[in-house]
């Protein structure tokens, strides 16, 4: 066949570089599972086996690598068959494509590699709830004043904070897991559409290339994008989680906040002006968390309104979209948590922050309602009103204002001492008492955190027995290969 030369160079030059660089290896995995599967079957024989086996063996990926594309094969696959077909002739040659189509084999390569970012992506993500636990454990007593729309609200702590955090990472982490799921099913042996009338054994290949199983539906097969618009899902959910977290820690590392230090490695200086330390790896961490989130949005937009089945929208030029946007969020999440391995938090800081504005005032309704019997709405009242008598004369005492103040709202009087309202309205204290399931009182994020602790060790045990299993397929279909 020949092609256009503007074909050629929009397309086709295109789409065999993407290949030669991420679909390569699964590939050549592919090829070596149906020789052995049809081996098995005696679809071929053992001697076009063994031919067959060793014209695959001779082929250098680094050379298929290395070769520069001429416009006289399709793809990445008619190639590959061109370099077998030399090794072995056409009629043996030809039998390798028994009972198989490249709708098939494009699928499973797709499954292929997006297992491995999936994995990567897992991995990157359960360092990251590492490196935050560690710095949970540090904080759980450092008190920490978080804001509800972007003001100033009520103290925590800088533990309870992370935990937060560790928390969404725990849900991405199974939707990762759930994604992997649905990724790692093996479309082999659907051929172009209905199957073939071959005996071929889809459990087999779907063993040797370290699937959990085939896919059910032929069609269904080669048709559904929908395990790849879930793993795309999966990694936007994520980076868009993380990117707000680094909006606050881009906030922290302000001079005029200065509660978070990133170490020297990770910041920058300025060309003119000495005194400046840019946090700069987190300004690239959420740039880089954006461009993967932009390139996430442009896979569900390609195959928005496609066709139900096979087609070019879902395959050669949507896949590198796929792999840049999982590269992205990879590098995104391994850069926050190499960052914040190195991160200080400015204690005294934090604690004087707290212990400004009346973000305790809250804690001074609660105790009205506790020790008076008044309905929240009435402390809420009385509080609210403190802070505008005080802001009016803030050299009288405390105690006397609360007096005053509740006198307008109940006919009971109210009586503290200054030291016990101080007490009352520590940001220590508040922390202290909110001893609630999830809250920030030491011992809750404590407990929280050895939780946290066992499920991150819970899902390594599920990243290690993943990774265990293709290692060892791998290994299985090298030696069933060997032995044709």
């Amino acid at each position: 066949m020949r092609f256009a030369p503007e074909y050629i160079a929009c397309v086709l030059n295109d789409n065999f570089e993407d290949a030669k660089a991420e679909l390569l290896g699964p590939l050549m995995a592919i090829q070596y599972a149906h020789l052995v599967m049809l081996a098995t079957r005696g679809i071929v024989s053992a001697a076009e086996a063994r031919a067959l086996r060793d014209a695959l063996d001779s082929i250098s990926q680094d050379e298929v690598r290395a070769v520069v594309y001429d416009g006289t094969y399709e793809d990445l696959f008619f190639y590959l068959e061109r370099l077998v077909i030399a090794r072995c002739g056409e009629d043996v040659a030809g039998r390798l494509h028994t009972a198989r189509s490249r709708n098939d084999i494009d699928m499973t390569m797709y499954r292929i590699r997006q297992r491995e970012w999936l994995l990567r992506l897992c991995h990157a993500t359960l360092d990251l709830r590492g490196t935050l636990l560690a710095l949970a454990t540090q904080h759980h007593h450092t008190v920490l004043v978080l804001h509800t729309h972007t003001q100033r609200a009520q103290p925590s702590t800088v533990a309870h904070y992370l935990l937060a955090v560790i928390e969404q990472l725990e849900r991405d982490s199974r939707r990762l897991q759930a994604a992997y799921a649905a990724t790692n099913q093996n479309p082999l042996g659907a051929c172009a559409i209905t199957g073939t009338g071959f005996d071929i054994d889809r459990e087999q290949t779907s063993a040797l290339l370290g699937f959990s199983g085939p896919t059910r539906n032929t069609y269904g097969s080669i048709a559904t994008a929908d395990y790849l618009l879930e793993s795309t899902s999966a990694a936007a959910v994520l980076v868009t989680g993380l990117g707000r977290v680094v909006q606050d820690l881009l906030l922290w590392s302000t001079s005029e906040f200065s509660y978070l230090r990133l170490g020297d490695g990770f910041v920058q200086g300025s060309s003119i002006m000495p005194q400046k330390r840019n946090p700069v790896a987190l300004e690239h961490a959420r740039a880089i968390g954006s461009k993967a989130l932009g390139q996430a949005q442009g896979v569900v937009t390609s195959v928005h309104n496609t066709p139900f089945g096979d087609i070019v929208d879902t395959e050669d030029d949507l896949q590198p979209l796929v792999y840049g946007m999982f590269r992205d969020a990879h590098r995104m999440i391994r850069l926050v948590a190499a960052a914040m391995a190195t991160a200080e938090f400015d204690a005294a800081r934090l604690e004087a922050r707290a212990a400004d504005g009346w973000a305790t005032l809250t804690e001074l309704a609660d105790t009205l309602v506790r020790e008076h019997g008044l309905s929240f709405r009435v402390a809420h009242g009385i509080s609210a009103g403190l802070m505008a008598a005080h802001q009016q004369a803030p050299d009288r005492a405390l105690g006397a204002l609360l007096t005053e103040v509740a006198a307008a709202h109940v006919t009971t009087p109210i009586v503290h001492d200054d030291e016990t309202l101080r007490r009352i309205l520590s940001p220590r204290h508040f922390v202290e008492v909110r001893r609630t399931w999830g809250g920030p009182a030491p011992e809750e994020t404590m407990a929280a955190a050895a939780a946290s602790e066992r499920q991150l060790s819970t899902d390594r045990e599920w990243l290690q027995a993943h990774t265990a299993l293709l290692t060892r397929a791998q290994r299985t279909l090298t030696e069933q290969a060997a032995a044709l």
